[in-house]
């Protein structure tokens, strides 16, 4: 069972696992959905599972508006912050910050800013660029990631190709993964089926 857990500076639904690992994930969503998307419920169901406290929760745009802009992307990154911190609060070992598309965006931008935000990054669905205009790429900051990520994208997501997030994510001076869920776009449906991988891979890379 979820927990709804609803502060000043967050809102979102805690999952405690019954035997505790100690690591947490912090997870939140992209520009069209919420902290209640089916993929991010089933992530965080299956990392409970496994023993971790997981957090999913909503960006501050998200309690005010019905889409995010760029005047917005500071206050979505500090809410990023505020959704660590509360799980730092309560995890006795890694902590992980993860997100969505948009979500995952703002959750990198925040940790190459702070590196001792996370302990690691779960990326799902980078959004690379636009739709059809991959010149306009949205990796700028990549060289001042420090933080051990794992990417999580579909091998058909117009966001950004399986090539062009490895040449990508070669910026990245920390340790990195790629995880492509085979046939799946940008919605990453069938990503949650994947769950154990992801645990697999995070271990590796941050436990």
């Amino acid at each position: 069972m979820a927990e709804l857990l609803d502060t000043n500076d967050v809102y979102g639904f805690l999952h405690e696992p019954e035997q505790a690992s100690g690591n947490a994930l912090a997870l939140t969503h992209g520009a069209g959905g919420n902290c209640t998307s089916p993929l991010l419920v089933r992530l965080a169901q299956a990392f409970a599972e496994a023993g971790w406290l997981v957090l999913r929760y909503d960006l501050p745009f998200r309690r005010q508006r019905k889409a995010p802009s760029p005047s917005f992307q500071a206050r979505d990154r500090e809410g990023v912050r505020h959704a660590v911190a509360e799980l730092r609060k309560r995890a006795r070992g890694k902590v992980v910050a993860g997100g969505q598309s948009y979500g995952g965006r703002m959750t990198a931008m925040a940790a190459a800013g702070d590196s001792g935000l996370a302990d690691g990054l779960l990326l799902l669905s980078y959004p690379l660029h636009a739709p059809g205009k991959a010149e306009q790429k949205r990796t700028q900051f990549f060289p001042e990631l420090r933080t051990p990520v794992l990417f999580v994208s579909g091998t058909k997501d117009p966001f950004g190709s399986p090539e062009e997030l490895r040449e990508s994510i070669a910026a990245i001076p920390a340790s990195k993964d790629v995880l492509l869920v085979e046939g799946a776009g940008h919605d990453l449906k069938r990503g949650a089926d994947m769950a154990a991988d992801m645990l697999t891979r995070l271990h590796a890379l941050v436990v």
